[in-house]
């Protein structure tokens, strides 16, 4: 389990969000060969999360990049042949339709959600260079995918330093933090 996945999930999920990590989705032969992969395993989604009202799946790819630069625009947006392959949902328009169309279904046959449900693509980035946010806010929101980016997480770390206490450790942490600065 990778921690940073588990925070996304559980700040989602305090969001009403029932949420998984590491959803495996099983492509077929015909998918893989519409992909360009005839050897690719199953793709595996970061966080999966979903909200009966409104039937809506948000399909969330996870970068931390905590002791990087962070997430960069060209990147992203696949303007570099790194970024084409570590944000291949984002920047590879085959491989996101046969990977979600896949994934709706796949979720309608394991009764998971109702028919027709509504999937978004999203990018949970816990750092982000510095000047490119609002640039990758605008490719996101011009794509119809959403952004939880380092503002996102500021304002989800604020209420879980004033919520009541869980024992949870991202809460912990943050109730921490809070105390440390005050």
């Amino acid at each position: 389990m990778d921690a940073f996945e588990e925070i996304v999930a559980m700040l989602l999920h305090r969001q009403g969000f029932w949420t998984q990590t590491g959803y495996k989705v099983s492509l077929t032969p015909g998918d893989k060969k519409a992909m360009g992969k005839a050897t690719t395993p199953r793709w595996e989604i970061d966080v999966l999360a979903y909200r009966p009202a409104g039937n809506r799946v948000l399909v969330v790819e996870c970068k931390s990049f905590l002791n990087s630069k962070g997430v960069g625009f060209k990147g992203f947006t696949g303007q570099s042949e790194r970024g084409r392959k570590s944000y291949k949902l984002f920047t590879q328009p085959v491989i996101r339709e046969v990977v979600l169309e896949r994934l709706a279904e796949q979720l309608r046959e394991q009764k998971l959600v109702r028919a027709n449900p509504k999937l978004q693509l999203c990018l949970a980035a816990g750092n982000i260079q510095n000047g490119n946010e609002s640039d990758i806010q605008a490719h996101c929101d011009a794509n119809g995918w959403q952004l939880f980016g380092p503002a996102w997480f500021r304002e989800r770390f604020v209420e879980l330093a004033d919520c009541d206490y869980e024992n949870d450790i991202a809460i912990v942490a943050a109730k921490l933090a809070k105390a440390i600065n005050t």
